[in-house]
């Protein structure tokens, strides 16, 4: 593509591939062989790189990501339209009419002067529109949260929808108190495992229930539970790659290090990849 090529004759040439990738005729036998739960995971995981190249600030990378990720858009609704329920147009097509529909205060006559008022505004025309879709069906304010989220977003997210509607802790301090009594809980039932292997049930249940106040206590603070624990993944293993440099540079092996050698490792590794000023 130049400079001189119409707009959109980019996307028209990658559905003219995606076309014909998934021609029965002569196309792609692993393209052919895809559908939709098949191809679902491929998205998610282009999802993610996406948000990965974005956090290492990989703007080169961001492009092949994006471009990646717009293929799935493309995949699908090639799918899509070879079943006849839709084509790519279509979803462009719809994803512009919602923007229009969710930005009154930019196509239309409502004003908002705030990010906050944006927010809130999208968050009424998102509940008419489930309202609309249910018809005569009971609906309720967690409608649309999808299943498919990770667990941690989704607990952030569910808990958004029910503070919305005053359904929340007034402050961070009383959802501390909240998580010192279910990690209390988490003990009881650690302790009951040494005499009654059935208690490993309810000690699942009560740490699902510590990490939901956990994602809830995040999110009172303006923290995003899914980025918290992202970043701590990303600490934990910086860390501990720096163990395995250190003891290889003395000809150690980690898995014949007993633990009080690697934790003084670890409190090595914790002051050498300590961020400036913490």
């Amino acid at each position: 593509m130049t400079d001189q090529d119409p707009p959109g004759s980019a996307i028209a040439q990658l559905l003219t591939i995606m076309a014909r990738l998934r021609d029965p005729d002569g196309g792609c036998p692993w393209d052919l062989q895809q559908d939709f739960a098949s191809i679902a995971p491929y998205t998610i995981e282009e999802a993610y790189e996406v948000a990965q190249a974005i956090a290492e600030e990989d703007f080169a990378g961001l492009k092949d990501e994006l471009g990646d990720l717009l293929l799935q858009v493309v995949f699908h609704a090639r799918m899509a339209e070879e079943a006849g329920h839709f084509g790519f147009d279509e979803v462009a097509q719809a994803i512009s009419d919602k923007m229009v529909r969710r930005h009154p205060h930019v196509f239309g006559t409502d004003q908002a002067e705030e990010p906050g008022q944006v927010s809130a505004g999208w968050e009424a025309i998102k509940a008419a529109e489930r309202a609309e879709k249910a018809g005569n069906r009971p609906t309720s304010h967690l409608d649309g949260v999808a299943l498919a989220l990770p667990a941690l977003l989704r607990a952030a997210k569910l808990q958004k929808r029910a503070a919305a509607v005053g359904f929340d802790w007034p402050n961070a301090s009383a959802v501390l108190s909240k998580v010192d009594e279910e990690l209390e809980e988490v003990k009881v039932e650690i302790a009951a495992l040494e005499d009654d292997q059935s208690a490993l049930e309810r000690a699942e249940e009560e740490i699902g229930d510590l990490l939901f106040v956990l994602a809830n206590l995040a999110r009172k603070i303006a923290v995003d539970p899914e980025v918290a624990l992202r970043k701590a993944n990303a600490k934990f293993e910086r860390r501990f790659k720096a163990i395995e440099a250190a003891l290889e540079e003395r000809g150690l092996a980690m898995e014949d290090s007993d633990l009080e050698t690697l934790e003084v490792y670890w409190q090595a590794a914790k002051q050498t990849t300590r961020p400036p000023g913490r």
